[in-house]
């Protein structure tokens, strides 16, 4: 799994996640130590580039819910961006959708994120 850091100029830091292949049972729990990690020790702004993901079970949906719940109890962000084809039908059946801030492209999560808020 990659991991970048970026920096806006107001000083905010927002760690940008891009774990790959399947977000399923076998993977999803390691992805959730890791946004735990970073969310506690890093920055509380979490950018999920999901372009190299092109499975995500309830396993790997359930994990990025528990990464948004964390960022929230911090008052960070949390938004998720390119995700893959394959991948965007699973948000669409659940309807996760209108529950995570998804953006097209990484430039436009960082962009947006995170809401102003000071870190």
């Amino acid at each position: 799994m990659e991991q970048t850091t970026h920096t806006h100029q107001d000083g905010t830091t927002v760690i940008v996640l891009q774990p790959t292949g399947r977000l399923d049972i076998a993977t999803a729990w390691q992805f959730r130590l890791k946004l735990q990690e970073c969310i506690a020790k890093l920055s509380r702004h979490i950018v999920v580039n999901l372009g190299q993901v092109n499975f995500i079970d309830s396993s790997g949906l359930t994990s990025l819910v528990a990464g948004m719940r964390d960022a929230d109890k911090v008052r960070g962000s949390f938004r998720i961006c390119n995700v893959h084809p394959e991948a965007k039908l699973v948000f669409e059946v659940t309807m996760m959708d209108s529950v995570f801030e998804i953006f097209e492209t990484e430039s436009e999560a960082l962009e947006g994120a995170p809401r102003g808020v000071a870190s």
